[in-house]
């Protein structure tokens, strides 16, 4: 099937890449002209695990190209994905320029059939927004070629991505009962027919309850994480044990282990904007979900916690303190440093006096970019960031370690050598990603997320 994808960012790209794997050929578009010559080069903008040997075979296979030209695109391909950007704007709402903006091209370049699929994070009622901007676009309106607009969201994890494409869990659509609906319900049953061939693995609803599905998702994982991170915050208080907590409600299998891991808050590109928009969402229809609020306001207030916990270790004043810090990316095996909670972190210890050295196994360079845009206004503080070599070299002469990005790499460092290079043992896990006991019988003062109160009690 000949396909064309709208936008070459993680969802654009992952898809297009996978979707040529089974066989299909796919033209993938963007506006970015350095993005585009990077893919045809060889490079692979973003880090995705597996993504970059993909793209090169299917490159080399001519089953996978990449353009700036929008007419070419438009006229390849007979389903159209649009997989461009939706980000938060200034009232928490998903700013649909440039989703819209693909839908007038296609509009203007179409001259037959086309399935038109809403691949990005998009609020309910896009679609018809997505129909309309087509339709006024057309230029033969007397022979305006027929189209159907679809629904079909990701649920893809950042570091994952391919792998969850390839072996989804679930595939959701949704069309409308129209003819050209009812064509293109048979087009994307067509494309997506070699992921079931096990089993069915395609949900199909119509176009607004595919839109919701999404956002839904995405806010009770969300709001799975900011409860625990409450529940540690008070299991800090109460002197009880958040993990110990977690296998004990995650046993059951109403609830189950998922997204139960405390921690220094999520960020991304994903659960963040889609929090804020789906409230964006309700208040547009006089709904206020009280809920959604309060998990945002809570991974907002968790994002400190960190810093806090180093305030109330060292005092307010960190003049004259440095402090290593391990893992910068909002999660393990990405590069992506949106709202990730490094970045809050960080901006604590360095306004407060403090001098850092910081480590990420794949992220330094988008942490250079990124933390360079937060500090451009305070160059004293930016100057007192030194980018590390490894984990070690980040260590050295620190007061403490601040772990804030589970990195596999983290999980077993050598204690000795971390010890000795540390001026004093001192820990702060963001992500839990040691024993407390096992850390105070190794000598070290471990601060954990909602597991503190056995290091205080024996340090």
């Amino acid at each position: 099937m000949k396909i064309t994808i709208i936008g070459t960012g993680y969802v654009g790209l992952v898809t297009g890449a996978c979707l040529a794997e089974l066989g299909n050929d796919v033209f993938c578009l963007d506006v970015d002209q350095r993005k585009i010559d990077m893919l045809n080069g060889g490079g692979i903008p973003i880090h995705e695990p597996g993504l970059e040997d993909i793209v090169a075979r299917n490159r080399a296979a001519g089953r996978l190209q990449f353009s700036t030209d929008v007419a070419a695109s438009v006229a390849h391909g007979d389903v159209q994905f649009i997989a461009v950007g939706t980000p938060p704007d200034e009232d928490g709402s998903a700013d649909l320029q440039y989703v819209l903006a693909a839908a007038r091209n296609i509009g203007i370049h179409m001259r037959g059939f086309k399935v038109i699929v809403d691949k990005s994070t998009v609020p309910v009622g896009t679609a018809d927004k997505v129909h309309a901007a087509v339709l006024a676009a057309q230029t033969d309106k007397s022979g305006a070629a027929v189209f159907s607009v679809v629904s079909n969201p990701e649920f893809l994890k950042e570091g994952a991505a391919v792998e969850d494409f390839m072996r989804p869990d679930r595939i959701v659509i949704g069309c409308d009962d129209t003819p050209a609906g009812q064509q293109a319900h048979s087009m994307m049953k067509a494309l997506y027919a070699p992921f079931n061939r096990n089993h069915e693995r395609t949900y199909w609803m119509d176009v607004r309850s595919a839109e919701f599905t999404k956002y839904a998702a995405n806010a009770m994982l969300a709001t799975r994480i900011s409860f625990m991170n409450e529940l540690a915050n008070l299991a800090d208080r109460v002197g009880a044990d958040i993990e110990a907590v977690r296998h004990g409600i995650g046993s059951d299998p109403r609830i189950g282990h998922s997204f139960l891991y405390a921690g220094c808050g999520y960020g991304g590109s994903c659960f963040p904007k889609d929090v804020q928009a789906l409230e964006r969402t309700a208040r547009a229809y006089d709904q206020d979900l009280l809920i959604l609020r309060a998990v945002e306001q809570v991974n907002n207030r968790q994002k400190h916690v960190l810093g806090n916990k180093v305030v109330a270790r060292f005092g307010e004043n960190l003049s004259g303190k440095h402090f290593a810090v391990w893992g910068l990316a909002f999660k393990p095996n990405t590069d992506d440093m949106r709202e990730a909670s490094s970045r809050v972190l960080l901006g604590q210890l360095l306004r407060s006096g403090a001098s850092v050295a910081i480590y990420d196994p794949v992220a330094m360079a988008e942490a250079r970019r990124v933390l360079a845009l937060d500090f451009a206004n305070e160059p004293d503080a930016f100057a007192r960031i030194r980018f590390a070599d490894n984990p070690t070299d980040a260590l050295t002469g620190a007061e403490a370690l601040i772990i804030v990005t589970e990195w596999k790499a983290f999980r077993s460092p050598d204690f000795k050598v971390l010890k000795k290079q540390l001026k004093a043992p001192l820990i702060f896990d963001g992500r839990n990603l040691f024993e407390p006991q096992t850390m105070m019988e190794a000598g070290f003062e471990y601060l954990g997320i909602g597991r503190s109160v056995l290091s205080r009690a024996n340090a």
